[in-house]
């Protein structure tokens, strides 16, 4: 059975349990702790020499890391990969937004208010996470105002990479009221019906 490594407050580790849900595949999780240094013990190093999770541990004992690689590697042959070739790159454009240009910002943010209590030393950082952030979510709130999804018509893993941590925005201080557009894709992502919630 594929076991997760990971956390289940962790944006990063909610892409993968999500999408293990919408394909309907058993999984093991492995609870990791950040916080108590659990990611740098020599065991958990031999399964990802990074250091970070989610990690996902295949039957045959391989790991694989990084949470967007874990999405197409999962979702590779599904309705959650576009065949087309333009689509199929939107959505990996999508995938690298998430990674340079939204997770850096809104996950960190959270991270620093939500782990760490937001503290002072950690205030001008937070603040500039937040401009950051408000850029990111300007973005997408501009190709939401266009289509239903973030690839067009179809819900593909760049609408799961975004969601993990656009859900959770208000837990770093976020407020998405002035994204309409955003606050309907949020809802769409959690109306489908193998959804589930990151403490689920």
């Amino acid at each position: 059975m594929l076991k997760v490594h990971g956390d289940y407050r962790s944006g990063n580790c909610y892409k993968v349990k999500l999408m293990l849900h919408l394909l309907g595949r058993e999984y093991q999780w492995q609870a990791v702790d950040i916080l108590k240094g659990e990611t740098q013990t020599e065991a958990f190093l031999a399964k990802n020499p990074n250091g970070k999770i989610p990690v996902l541990e295949l039957e045959d004992g391989t790991c694989l890391w990084e949470s967007n690689a874990i999405l197409n590697f999962l979702a590779d042959g599904s309705e959650f990969i576009p065949s087309e070739p333009r689509l199929r790159t939107q959505m990996l454009q999508w995938q690298f937004f998430e990674q340079y240009s939204h997770e850096p910002y809104v996950a960190v943010a959270r991270f620093i208010q939500l782990y760490l209590g937001l503290p002072e030393e950690r205030r001008a950082e937070y603040e500039n996470c937040h401009k950051g952030g408000r850029k990111a979510f300007k973005v997408m709130e501009q190709q939401l105002q266009r289509t239903p999804y973030l690839v067009g018509e179809r819900y593909t893993i760049a609408d799961i990479a975004l969601y993990a941590y656009t859900h959770v925005a208000h837990e770093g201080g976020f407020d998405l009221s002035g994204y309409p557009a955003i606050m309907t894709w949020l809802d769409r992502v959690a109306s489908h019906p193998r959804h589930v919630g990151m403490f689920d």
